[in-house]
Formats: C-alpha cells, sequence, structure tokens
C-alpha cells in the first residue's frame, strides 16, 4: 500500500434496543482487514445520519425515506406494556390495548411505535424520552408501551413487562444510501440474511439488480429428473419476537386483568 491509499473501512449506525454484536463479531472473522464502527444513534436521528454520509449503513426501524435510502427488513418486534412488579397487569400473561383503557399510559416524545391513537389516559406531560419513562413507571405515575428489545435494555428488577396483542409493532431494518451501495455494504447484506462465506449469492448477483430490489429466491428451480418427485417445505418464518413475558407465570392466563380497588 503506498502512502496515498486510504486504508478501508465501515460505519454501522444502530438504534436503541438493536444489538448488532452477532453481526460484528461475523464481520470481524470475514473481513478482519477493514475495521467496523458502531456508531449509537436514536430513532428518529439514524435516516439523517445515512442521508447525510454519517454511517455508511444502518440498523433503523421502519419507515425511512425509500427515494433515497434502500431497506431490507430483518425481524418485527413484539410490543410489550412496562409495569410494576405489583401491578395486576403482571398477573396474566398478556393483555390487549383495551385493558389499558382505565391506567395512565405514558407516551415520550421519542416513541417509535405508529400509534393512530395511544391507549390509555394520557399523562400531564409526555416524557422527553423512553428512559425518563420508565423511571416515571417505577414510580407508580403510569405503564409504558414499547417494543419488547426497548423493555429489555431498559430493564429493572422491580418492573416486568407484558406483551400486548393488538398493538403497533416495530419493524427492524438494514438501510443505507441508495447511491452508495458499495462492495462492503454488499458483505453486509450477506451477514445480516445469514449467507455464508462460500455462497455464490455475493456482490456479483446483488450488483446486477436495483438498489432495495433484490428479492432472496433462494436460486432458480431445476425440474427434477424423470421418475422423481420433489418435496417442498411449507414451513414459514414470521420473524417476531416470541410472546414471552419476562417472568410470567405459566398458567396461560390471559385477558382483562382484575383491577384492585
Amino acid at each position: 500500500m503506498t502512502g496515498s491509499e486510504v486504508s478501508p473501512s465501515f460505519r454501522l449506525a444502530y438504534v436503541p434496543g438493536v444489538t448488532p454484536n452477532k453481526w460484528v463479531r461475523i464481520w470481524s472473522e470475514r473481513l478482519p482487514e477493514v475495521p467496523l464502527t458502531l456508531v449509537a444513534a436514536s430513532a428518529a436521528e439514524a435516516s439523517g445520519l445515512l442521508r447525510g454520509g454519517g454511517a455508511d449503513a444502518g440498523l433503523v426501524r421502519l419507515p425511512v425515506d425509500r427515494t433515497v435510502l434502500s431497506a431490507i427488513p430483518l425481524y418485527t418486534e413484539t410490543t410489550v406494556v412496562i409495569v410494576p412488579k405489583d401491578h395486576v397487569v403482571a398477573a396474566v400473561d398478556e393483555v390487549s390495548v383495551e385493558d389499558l383503557a382505565d391506567d395512565i399510559v405514558l407516551h415520550p416524545l421519542d416513541d417509535v411505535l405508529d400509534w393512530e391513537r395511544p391507549p390509555g389516559r394520557p399523562a400531564n406531560e409526555r416524557p422527553a424520552t423512553t428512559a425518563d419513562a420508565v423511571e416515571l413507571v417505577a414510580a407508580g405515575v403510569g405503564l409504558l408501551v414499547v417494543p419488547q428489545s426497548l423493555a429489555r435494555s431498559h430493564h429493572r428488577k422491580d418492573l416486568t413487562y407484558r406483551p400486548v396483542t393488538d398493538a403497533p409493532e416495530s419493524q427492524v431494518a438494514l438501510s443505507w444510501p441508495e447511491d452508495a451501495t458499495t462492495d462492503l455494504v454488499e458483505d453486509l447484506i450477506g451477514i445480516v440474511r445469514g449467507r455464508t462465506v462460500n455462497s455464490t449469492r455475493g456482490r456479483k448477483q446483488a450488483s446486477a439488480q436495483p438498489a432495495g430490489d433484490r428479492p432472496d429466491t433462494g436460486g432458480a428451480r431445476r425440474k427434477p429428473a424423470a421418475g422423481k418427485s420433489t418435496g417442498r417445505s411449507t414451513g414459514r418464518s414470521t420473524g417476531k419476537s416470541p410472546r414471552g413475558g419476562s417472568g410470567g407465570p405459566k398458567g396461560g392466563k390471559r385477558g382483562r386483568p382484575r383491577r384492585r380497588s
């Protein structure tokens, strides 16, 4: 390498609740000569960071501006309600939005759920951040509905959470500027899609299709040999996190919890 050459590097943004550790580890194994730098960003800041060149790609929450950013959806999170451990909701396995109608439900300014109408009764003021809202839940001021990963990242011993069956859900995606689909971006796409290091579905195939419109078809179909039949798997993966609460009872209780007098 001459003195004028610059060593390649890659910047990966990620939003709260997303844990990129597995993909970072695979990247370091496959591309040890290319340092990967993690850039923390709020959900609201992530798209602007990518558009402004502050990161090469990002693990973000949808939606993003598809006119300038490409995105590959990765998984959809279960939505949960965070409550004090002695709250009546903690006695059941899951609740509906209607079950929260009588409670004050906090709606922080950095909320990532696309509510048509937030559940419950509104608080006098909206907390600035999810972290602030969690503190208010611990103080007995109200409840908080968030993606499960945020409930886990703000875990407290005096709080627990339960799935909300009919709440909006948050979808996490890998996103990058459409006009900057570099070879390193293609390498990252292969990693998050689970391709092996020897996979033929690499940069060449991906670059032959428009950015942001590259279906993972699993290869071309072949006609079976004469006299032989083919089988087809019908199993599907939803990509959703398990709808399990933290430390919940195993009795399968569902429905509206009884209210304390």
